[in-house]
């Protein structure tokens, strides 16, 4: 009896080591104090934004709103969202961290897809559903 505890103690740690190997590992970054940097950089990050994959043939709109939401701020996903990329169908917020990073959530606080400026553009971390990119969308 005690050996088919340890034995199913055993395959459930490896169950719950196969889970946690399967998220990415994001680097904790704490949020963006807008009260401290130029208004003008903080105002270009609000409204609307196209994620891109690498080659740029697939792509869809999403809104990155100022309003504070269950784990961030809110973010309007296109509804065509989800039949470019599924997991956007899952994204409910989005936070601004240190660095200009940009993370998308989901309704249970958890990053999914964070971008990052490496050289001048948002790159993505990881590469959920062929997603490569975010970017602006040029005012009118």
């Amino acid at each position: 009896m005690l050996r088919a505890i340890f034995v199913f103690a055993a395959l459930a740690a490896l169950q719950a080591g196969a889970a946690l190997a399967e998220e990415p590992a994001f680097e904790p970054l704490q949020p963006l104090d807008l009260t401290n940097v130029d208004p003008e950089f903080a105002e270009d990050m609000f409204g609307r934004w196209t994620i891109r994959d690498a080659g740029g043939e697939r792509a869809c709109g999403i809104e990155l709103m100022r309003e504070t939401g269950i784990g961030g701020m809110q973010v309007g996903v296109d509804p065509s969202c989800e039949a470019v990329f599924p997991v956007m169908g899952d994204i409910t917020a989005w936070r601004l961290l240190e660095g200009w990073t940009i993370d998308l959530a989901d309704a249970e606080r958890k990053t999914r897809i964070r971008f990052s400026t490496p050289d001048e553009r948002y790159v993505a971390y990881p590469e959920v559903d062929g997603i490569a990119t975010i970017e602006p969308e040029p005012m009118d």
